[in-house]
């Protein structure tokens, strides 16, 4: 009784919504068409997760095998090393990648010219237009065995011999850590720069009044008002945390390093979808997708007990 009740409600609110906003649903409908049409009616294809499939094929003509294509993948020789270099370089992202734009946008902030921050401002977003070729050739001229830094190192005596930095494993985290940092850390910032420039400017006022500094008006003003906005973007990280690049690893990845840089997605792209392995490339994306949900949903219900912060 109470749950009919509830729906005939709900129905009957809707309708009156849509009456009284009739102009933004009819304007609505060629953005909901293509959501609908190319966002959620491939998503049948996630069937073959659960197929043998055979290309050509219809998916229920294929052979049903469940969880075996997933079973496999774990049970697979590399699987915990995908698994350790995935979970170290996303954790790199979310930690250091998480704190540099947060730090930049406080730095940016504390300019007092408009002219030079807008200066920085652009130049800091370049990066993020510029393709991984582009940026992976860039990256290979800093750091090969004859480029800018191993030059610069010798000159300066700093070292004898030329260090194959893009040839040694235990330097690549660092240098995709920095690399994605150095590309995406003022598209970042954006986000923290509005919430920054959200805050109520007579709160700084009145710390002024009382004697606060500017460390004082970052760290009892900015930070906490802003607060939301990096816990907000901290939960949604949490939802990629088994994606830890692509493009940039098939890039500056090679033989000698692939120890390091080998991750879930560069894997599945070679056993996947180069030889033609699609159930099993879209059954770990499925598994993927799953965990990278149920992580949202904790870290959001652990940071609305604690924080009293959280997306839903």
């Amino acid at each position: 009784m109470g749950a009919g009740t509830d729906k005939k409600k709900f129905i009957r609110d809707l309708l009156r919504n849509f009456k009284s906003e009739k102009e933004l649903w009819l304007l609505s409908i060629p953005i909901l068409f293509w959501v609908g049409l190319f966002c959620y009616y491939p998503m049948y294809g996630v069937l073959i997760a659960f197929y043998n499939y055979v290309p050509g094929q219809a998916f229920f003509a294929s052979e049903f095998v469940g969880l075996a294509h997933i079973k496999s993948f774990i049970t697979n020789r590399m699987f915990f090393q995908l698994l350790r270099n995935t979970l170290v370089m996303s954790l790199l992202g979310t930690t250091i990648g998480g704190v540099a734009p947060i730090v930049f946008s406080l730095m940016l902030n504390e300019i007092g010219s408009k002219n030079v921050k807008r200066t920085i401002q652009t130049i800091s977003y370049l990066p993020h237009f510029i393709s991984w070729i582009a940026a992976g050739s860039m990256i290979y001229a800093f750091l090969s065995s004859d480029g800018l830094v191993n030059d610069l190192g010798k000159r300066f005596g700093l070292i004898e011999n030329a260090i194959p930095f893009l040839a040694t494993g235990r330097y690549y985290w660092a240098i995709f850590t920095i690399a994605n940092i150095w590309k995406g850390i003022g598209w970042s910032s954006i986000i923290y720069l509005a919430a920054i420039n959200s805050v109520d400017s007579s709160l700084y006022e009145s710390c002024s009044i009382d004697g606060g500094g500017r460390w004082s008006m970052m760290w009892h003003i900015t930070l906490p008002a802003i607060r939301p906005t990096i816990v907000m973007l901290l939960i949604l990280s949490f939802g990629g945390i088994l994606s830890a690049g692509f493009d940039q690893h098939l890039i500056l990845g090679n033989p000698s390093t692939q120890a390091y840089w080998d991750v879930i997605d560069t894997y599945v792209y070679r056993y996947g979808i180069q030889q033609g392995n699609f159930s099993m490339a879209t059954a770990v994306s499925l598994a993927k997708s799953v965990i990278g949900f149920a992580l949202v949903y904790l870290t959001n219900r652990i940071s609305r007990k604690v924080l009293d912060i959280a997306l839903f």
